[in-house]
């Protein structure tokens, strides 16, 4: 069995060096901010093995998850459902949007943490009905990840400015809109111009228009 390390600056090296070394530190030692800090550093799953009262600090987990969003699953199950903290670490970018509870999932601040730093536009997906038909989180969600239109609500995916402010981003997400924005000629040049191929999803009439070709072919 190894010898746990009781010495202050023994431990900070160790854990330093390698992060998992928090294993084999004293009980005490696992209570220390300093060190555990140090030892998430190295590797975020280290906080497992910090005291439970490190894992229910929130000042301390906090600090953690604003630098590495993920090891909020390490955290008391308390922390977990903590708005504030939850917020930190959707911030980060680090904690997904799916360990989060119903209830959070249709609170709009989260969410807007959430998607404001989604560039691939699925977390939008995991909101409720509700945020997904309100036009700033969708809106906040679009311009991060365009293909976050097809989370949408349909309502949504019919507003000008919403599908505009995708296709401008993403131009394959025209097939997400409207079958009216799919035949509005500002709506499909935006989209063929970030990409031709987008010129599939357009309307039948559009397809066939010859300025809306030479700027999906350029």
């Amino acid at each position: 069995m190894t010898e746990k390390i009781t010495d202050k600056t023994e431990a900070l090296a160790a854990v330093k060096d390698d992060g998992w070394e928090l294993a084999n530190v004293s009980d005490e030692l696992k209570a220390d901010k300093e060190v555990v800090m140090a030892a998430v550093e190295d590797s975020v799953r280290a906080l497992e093995y910090a005291s439970d009262e490190l894992k229910a600090d929130k000042e301390f987990v906090i600090a953690v998850v604003k630098i590495y969003g993920r090891a909020l699953r390490h955290a008391s199950d308390e922390l977990k459902a903590d708005k504030e903290v939850i917020i930190a670490a959707v911030k980060n970018g680090g904690y997904k949007l799916e360990r989060v509870s119903d209830e959070l999932k249709a609170d709009k601040e989260v969410v807007m943490a959430a998607v404001t730093l989604d560039s691939e536009g699925y977390k939008l997906e995991l909101a409720s009905d509700e945020l997904k038909a309100d036009k700033e989180v969708v809106m906040a969600a679009v311009e991060n990840g365009g293909d976050a239109l097809e989370y949408a609500s349909d309502e949504l995916k019919a507003d000008k400015e919403v599908v505009m402010a995708a296709v401008k981003d993403y131009g394959d997400a025209l097939e997400y809109a409207s079958d009216e924005l799919k035949a509005d000629k500002e709506v499909v040049m935006a989209a063929v111009e970030n990409d031709g191929d987008a010129l599939e999803y357009a309307s039948d009439e559009l397809k066939a228009d010859k300025e809306v070709i030479i700027a999906a072919d350029d």
